[in-house]
């Protein structure tokens, strides 16, 4: 008697549920490190799937969140790099708009969800503090945030990267001698996409004034801040401001942004799942 009122209740338990629109548990796949995941939280809250708590900040994680809305979810906590790798075993994953870009996936044609492009989490070029305000610094920030390059970034991207530069210049800066930075080098690590392709367009611009950009590409979060830090390259490429912060606050390094060329709105992609149904919307 007793097994068949546990049964009933059981049954009772989920028909109220899905009464209620609450679909089974899902997994989701999220970047593991503070500020992106609390930016993927952010985006599924936006959604109206969760809520977090009122002083989660920018870097919630799963704990933080108060309540599921229409979907219970168990959070696949992944390196962002690793993130698309998972996908085929996930009902959904929320990845970083350049590995996106990297695994073949268009974030506007290809995301279930995406981030408006006003989006906080601007991609910035960066140095060691001390160093914004050396000419060669200067130079690669008045080429990344050229017209040239915002041209080829709307251009490329379809809306996976858009230019955040509302001022573009020429690729110069007036108040700088580029004679006496003829054959100076400047060394910048990346991420592949789209950053060193980015930077690509302005290596040309440098190189008309015979200034050496040296793109070294790399797959992480980690070391290209660290690479800048202990003066092995002069500049990185690859970060949200958020992330930046956060980094340097951990850390204690002592990194700053020297232009904000442009944003990668963050979106959720399907994996076993191919609409947003089982999140329940």
């Amino acid at each position: 008697m007793k097994k068949l009122l546990a049964i009933a209740l059981t049954a009772l338990l989920v028909l109220s549920l899905a009464a209620a629109g609450v679909a089974d548990a899902v997994t989701v796949a999220v970047p593991n490190d503070a500020t992106n995941e609390g930016r993927a939280l952010l985006l599924l809250q936006t959604a109206g799937v969760l809520k977090l708590k009122e002083d989660a900040g920018i870097t919630a994680q799963k704990n933080d969140v108060a309540e599921y809305l229409t979907a219970d979810v168990d959070f696949n906590e992944v390196e962002a790099a690793m993130v698309p790798n998972v996908l085929p075993d996930v009902d959904y994953a929320i990845i970083n708009n350049n590995y996106a870009l990297d695994f073949g996936l268009n974030p506007v044609k290809d995301s279930l969800l995406i981030e408006s492009a006003d989006s906080p989490y601007v991609n910035v070029v960066c140095v060691k503090d001390g160093n914004q305000d050396s000419d060669l610094a200067k130079a690669l920030a008045a080429a990344v945030t050229s017209q040239k390059v915002a041209d080829f970034i709307n251009a490329t991207y379809d809306g996976g990267a858009i230019s955040t530069v509302e001022n573009p210049t020429d690729g110069y800066d007036p108040a700088l001698d580029y004679a006496a930075l003829a054959g100076q080098k400047i060394s910048v690590a990346a991420s592949p996409t789209p950053h060193a392709e980015i930077l690509a367009v302005a290596k040309e611009i440098l190189a008309a004034k015979d200034i050496t950009l040296d793109i070294r590409e790399f797959n992480d979060y980690v070391v290209p801040n660290t690479v800048v830090e202990d003066g092995t390259v002069d500049a990185n490429y690859f970060q949200h401001v958020p992330y930046l912060d956060d980094f340097n606050a951990e850390k204690g390094t002592h990194i700053v942004s020297v232009c904000a060329p442009h944003v990668e709105p963050m979106g959720l992609y399907g994996g076993k799942q191919a609409d947003l149904g089982s999140l329940g919307k």
